[in-house]
């Protein structure tokens, strides 16, 4: 029977198997499993794995450790693809391997954006004023 969710956030086994693909595809990265040549040269992140509500596909979010060509790391991980995938799959047990997809990780763009936003004078004045005795937020 299926469940009804109030949440609209992945669940505890999404959570749990993109945890374990992740791991497992930073592992065959490291150890330079891949019989690529040029994606072996290339030290790469991953920083998440999130999964299809159905466990069927896996995007991954990476990027080159160092800040090199992320369009060139996305396209060696796309041309292994299905090598990593066969591989994820003898490691882990799953019934089914989900399709990798790979996407840049734009985690750190997006503290560098943040901060930058702290850094603005006026939310520093903002986060620097006392709060009001009327404001029913404070």
């Amino acid at each position: 029977m299926a469940q009804n969710r109030s949440s609209s956030g992945p669940s505890q086994r999404q959570l749990r198997v993109g945890e374990l693909i992740r791991r497992t595809l930073s592992d065959l990265l490291n150890r330079g499993e891949i019989h690529d040549p040029e994606l072996n040269r290339m030290s790469i992140t991953v920083g998440e794995v999130r999964l299809s509500n159905d466990l069927k596909i896996a995007t991954a979010y990476v990027m080159p450790l160092g800040g090199g060509d992320v369009a060139a790391a996305i396209a060696a991980l796309k041309r292994n693809k299905y090598d990593l995938r066969h591989r994820i799959g003898q490691q882990m047990t799953l019934k089914h391997t989900p399709d990798l997809r790979f996407l840049p990780d734009e985690t750190f763009d997006r503290i560098e954006e943040t901060r930058r936003l702290f850094a603005n004078e006026v939310v520093q004045r903002d986060i620097a004023a006392k709060p009001d005795a009327d404001d029913p937020l404070a």
